[in-house]
């Protein structure tokens, strides 16, 4: 990793995630420059700006799903991009739940959501499929818990990929472009799931092209363009009375209806 030899000093413990000076390029194409964002426990951060603004990029680079060129993602007080910090530990207490679902479709859904606690919590199988049983009946799927992924509707699957995360008992949700794969008419039962998570205090950074999920669920929204966070405020201000003209460009057809 092309990060400083020296580990920064760790930020105060009242963020759960501080991200600085983050830096990611692609070849030649620099998608991030330069991002610096916190996010406080139980705090809910929406993500929006066009495609290719770096959103999905900022996303993965949280958990190094990408890895940065520059800059320190610190989570819980240690600095992911640090040599000697086990990433794979730290993980365990990030759910993140993609636009593709990922399931393993030669599992059942029971089987899905007990997989990693079992071998990474070193959960009983009793035990985990209790645990994931309660994370499906959150989602209204526990009927579904012996069927297998292939049967399921996009949202039920999106559904089922939700409370698969949450059976590792995590300490922040991601989620990058959760509804973006899905129909227009299943797209409200994924969203009502994210709700309910939002309402019992889980953290949440949440890319989204949603507008009314980020005006109305969101504590603070960060409006990313050309790879900077160009602003980010209360929904209320955000959607009101966005100060940057690219905001303002980019929510015109929402703030129009």
């Amino acid at each position: 990793m092309n990060t400083s030899d020296i580990t920064a000093t760790a930020p105060a413990d009242k963020y759960l995630v501080r991200i600085e000076g983050l830096r990611k390029s692609f070849g030649g194409l620099e998608v991030l420059r330069d991002v610096n964002l916190d996010v406080a426990p139980g705090e809910v951060v929406t993500i929006i700006g066009a495609s290719g603004s770096g959103k999905s990029t900022l996303l993965r680079c949280i958990n190094l799903l990408e890895t940065p060129d520059a800059g320190h993602v610190w989570f819980q007080g240690s600095d992911l991009t640090a040599d000697h910090v086990d990433v794979n530990a730290l993980r365990e207490d990030i759910g993140m739940v993609f636009q593709g679902f990922n399931l393993f479709n030669n599992m059942d859904v029971l089987a899905n959501c007990t997989l990693a606690p079992i071998i990474r919590k070193k959960l009983s199988k009793t035990e985990a499929e209790e645990v994931a049983l309660g994370h499906l009946r959150s989602v209204g799927l526990e009927a579904f818990a012996h069927a297998a992924p292939a049967t399921l509707s996009g949202g039920q699957k999106q559904r089922v990929a939700i409370a698969r995360a949450l059976c590792m008992r995590p300490k922040i949700m991601l989620f990058d472009e959760p509804t973006s794969a899905l129909d227009p008419q299943i797209v409200g039962e994924v969203l009502e799931a994210m709700r309910a998570l939002a309402r019992d205090g889980m953290t949440m950074i949440v890319v989204t092209h949603e507008m009314e999920f980020a005006r109305t669920v969101s504590d603070r929204v960060v409006f990313m363009d050309r790879g900077v966070i160009a602003e980010q405020g209360t929904p209320e201000r955000i959607f009101t009375a966005p100060e940057g003209a690219r905001t303002r460009e980019f929510l015109s057809r929402y703030l129009s209806d």
